[in-house]
């Protein structure tokens, strides 16, 4: 009887193991006289276990279907190699073929395009870079479940269908049951009285607002799940569909936030390069030979804190001949970024209480009437990577920002009413999970850190 086993367990066996049964997809396959090597693959690590099928295996007169990419299943035992580079070989007692593969395969190249790759995502994670990718986005999204958890906060499943819109931005999907080709219309307009919820609805931009309301009954909560933005925007770091992290907490103030997401920054810093070590070589040494002194120095990096204000200052008094010049009450430029992080601080930096005119309406509105207690982090090479801030807590400050940025306080009752009962400090961040894996793995494109990317004009399933 043989023991199922996954590549991962076999190469790292301390002692021989007889019998073993392992299934997986041929990477390459190599022929002598009397034997064969295969190479096999199971997704469960990067390497490959070389297995060596002789003539006398069982199966063996279908070693030609073994081909690159066929599923195939060998049973035999694991054995020392007296070959280079590994460990542990198969000697093959049996050959299986479960899935044969034509010479169609457009994966036979060790080596494509990021380009090609993206045409055919549904194959792309059977080449090492993309299952890499895979992987650490795997063991990344439960060490964000574990470094929450462990802290005591809860985790908040919030709505994806939603009536608000958080950012009071737009560029919102909508969601409808409405026939397209004859809408019902009312006085000129769209009636949603005979959509399927009575009301507009659309998908949502962020999970926040939602996962407050619980923070206001159990402290500390986060919500970690899939974001929507219609932006028609083709860059390198937009996407309509892509994964937040925001978590909330009660009882905290702006200090309190910046010290939870540098603490968070670091722990998944410190995971990724400690415990995901082989899946990261890979973008080491085919994507950025810097990435790993790179992650050890914001691993190792104090966060520095400073104003938006007196971040114009040092701006204005570097000297540098920005593209945009830096002014009080503008965002910050790319340019800008990097000036503060890779040249005045060298290493990350909070930027907090921003001009409250480009910013959102549940940000707390700080003493001095022109600035919000936020927060943005921004991270050598990459920008900011996260941006927070302590929420508006007073139901009537709340309000009154509300009609000032055009938006009905009807559409927030529920909002509202967290302001009304019981009413406490509170704050949180957002996290994009897609450019949290950019930044750890070194990729410049969005479209390569996500399974299928949803883009304008690309819906590829």
């Amino acid at each position: 009887m043989t023991n199922r086993r996954a590549v991962r367990e076999l190469l790292n066996a301390v002692i021989p193991i007889a019998a073993v049964d392992v299934r997986g997809w041929v990477r390459t396959r190599r022929d002598a006289k009397e034997f064969s090597f295969i190479e096999l693959n199971d997704g469960s690590c990067l390497k490959s276990l070389q297995c060596v099928v002789a003539a006398d295996c069982a199966g063996f007169e279908a070693i030609r279907l073994a081909t690159t990419g066929a599923a195939v299943r060998l049973e035999g035992d694991l054995v020392a190699s007296t070959g280079k580079g590994q460990r542990w070989e198969l000697k093959a007692s049996s050959l299986e073929i479960i899935g044969t593969c034509p010479d169609d395969y457009p994966l036979q190249k060790k080596r494509h395009s990021d380009e090609f790759l993206r045409t055919i995502a549904h194959l792309r994670s059977r080449t090492n870079k993309y299952g890499a990718m895979a992987r650490l986005r795997s063991r990344l999204a439960w060490k964000i479940h574990e470094f929450f958890q462990s802290r005591g906060f809860h985790y908040i499943h919030t709505p994806i269908i939603t009536g608000a819109d958080c950012e009071g931005a737009g560029d919102m999907f909508r969601v409808t049951t409405l026939p397209l080709e004859h809408v019902p219309q009312r006085d000129g307009k769209v009636d949603f009285d005979a959509d399927f919820f009575g009301k507009e609805a659309h998908l949502t931009v962020s999970g926040q607002l939602a996962v407050e309301t619980y923070c206001m009954g159990l402290g500390r909560v986060y919500t970690f799940g899939p974001t929507f933005r219609a932006e028609n925007s083709n860059t390198s770091r937009h996407m309509a569909e892509f994964w937040m992290i925001e978590p909330e907490f009660a009882f905290a103030d702006l200090a309190d936030d910046m010290q939870l997401a540098e603490d968070m920054v670091k722990a998944l810093l410190d995971f990724v390069c400690e415990e995901c070590a082989d899946d990261l070589d890979v973008f080491t040494n085919f994507v950025d030979p810097t990435l790993r002194a790179r992650l050890d120095a914001v691993r190792r990096a104090q966060f520095a804190r400073v104003s938006y204000t007196e971040a114009i200052a040092i701006l204005a008094a570097s000297g540098m001949a920005f593209e945009y010049a830096p002014t009080w009450g503008a965002d910050l430029q790319s340019e800008h970024e990097h000036y503060l992080t890779e040249h005045h601080f060298g290493g990350p930096v909070f930027v907090h209480d921003w001009p409250r005119d480009i910013k959102a309406f549940y940000m707390r509105q700080n003493d001095d009437g022109r600035t919000v207690a936020a927060m943005d982090l921004l991270i050598p090479k990459v920008g900011e990577l996260v941006g927070g801030s302590q929420r508006e807590e007073r139901l009537e400050r709340l309000g009154e920002r509300l009609g000032e940025m055009g938006l009905d306080a009807a559409d927030y009752w529920w909002y509202l009413d967290t302001r009304r009962y019981g009413t406490a400090p509170h704050a949180g961040f957002g996290l994009g999970f897609e450019r949290f894996l950019m930044f750890a793995t070194g990729v410049t494109n969005i479209r390569d850190v996500i399974p299928f990317p949803r883009t304008p004009k690309h819906l590829e399933f």
